[in-house]
């Protein structure tokens, strides 16, 4: 059995050379907005990485390989694909091994970043502990992840449909380090106040980048995860977007939607109720932490070659 990992070329350049790689989701592009936006979205944010100094390795899994940085035919094709796998840690290998086409989640992409010895990760908002999950034990693989899988992490906090005081609670449990960029608050995906002050407070790319580096000469397992609140400009305020994420829970629970569907099901609903205008944050958002992740691996790098 070979090892299943396909590098491309530009990927494998910048990591002959030690350059510095940012690895990106794919469940963007395959569950989260329609073709072609979310190819024209995902060029947008491989662009952004690129212009900040560093290269884009988006991740995905094809025809029985972890694609580690697509070129422009695999990103269409993966645009387009029918029926893609949204895949974690449980079902990475079983979809390698069976051939199917497979989009990253947080969890799956910090695994195959960290195999393919890639340091940070740009992504939207993590997933976290659902609502209800006191009962329903709907924690998302993406917190249990942190706390093994040394890749830092940077998002727009944690998803604002989720329960925030305990996905905070969790991480603190797992010993996973909660660092808000530039403010003391946690922020909350569409919206930069969340009400819950963040166990850590960093200001600059090169703290996130040493902390990180700091935590493997330590032998600290896990990684770090980065909330970067979303530009002021792009935000929805909490009390605008509040009662339209009560209002998709409440049609959520209605129709006994549960597990994986939750969370595709209730950023369409919120994307409806809101005229569009979640979609437009969840854009800017991940542009900004492509910007910031970028600045914190040219870090990275920086630092490894003076130690």
């Amino acid at each position: 059995m070979t090892f299943p990992l396909r590098l491309s070329s530009e990927v494998a350049a910048a990591r002959s050379d030690g350059a510095p790689i940012v690895a990106l989701e794919s469940t963007i592009i395959t569950h989260g907005m329609p073709f072609p936006q979310n190819v024209e979205t995902a060029r947008l944010v491989e662009a952004e990485v690129r212009a900040h100094g560093a290269t884009p390795a988006t991740i995905a899994v094809m025809d029985r390989s972890i694609r580690i940085g697509l070129d422009e035919d695999e990103l269409q094709a993966l645009g387009q694909a029918k029926g893609a796998a949204k895949l974690s840690r449980a079902d990475l290998a079983a979809c390698l091994v069976t051939g199917g086409t497979g989009a990253t989640t947080v969890a799956a992409t910090m695994i195959c970043a960290r195999l393919a010895g890639i340091d940070t990760f740009a992504t939207g908002g993590i997933g976290g502990v659902h609502r209800g999950g006191a009962e329903s034990f709907d924690i998302s693989a993406d917190l249990s992840e942190l706390a093994e899988t040394a890749v830092t992490v940077v998002a727009a906090g944690a998803k604002a449909i989720l329960d925030l005081p305990k996905t905070l609670e969790y991480l603190e449990t797992r010993g996973v380090p909660v660092i808000a960029y530039g403010q003391d608050e946690f922020p909350a995906f569409w919206s930069r106040r969340s009400g819950l002050a963040a166990p850590l407070r960093m200001d600059s790319a090169a703290q996130i980048a040493a902390a990180h580096l700091m935590r493997g000469l330590l032998g600290l397992p896990g990684g770090q995860l980065v909330a970067n609140p979303i530009p002021v400009e792009a935000e929805i305020p909490r009390e605008d977007i509040t009662p339209l994420i009560d209002t998709a829970l409440a049609e959520a629970a209605t129709a006994g939607i549960a597990a994986k569907a939750v969370t595709p099901f209730l950023l369409q609903r919120i994307f409806e109720l809101s005229g569009g205008r979640s979609l437009a944050a969840n854009i800017a958002l991940v542009l900004a932490n492509a910007r910031l992740a970028s600045a914190i691996a040219v870090e990275i790098s920086r630092q490894r070659a003076k130690s």
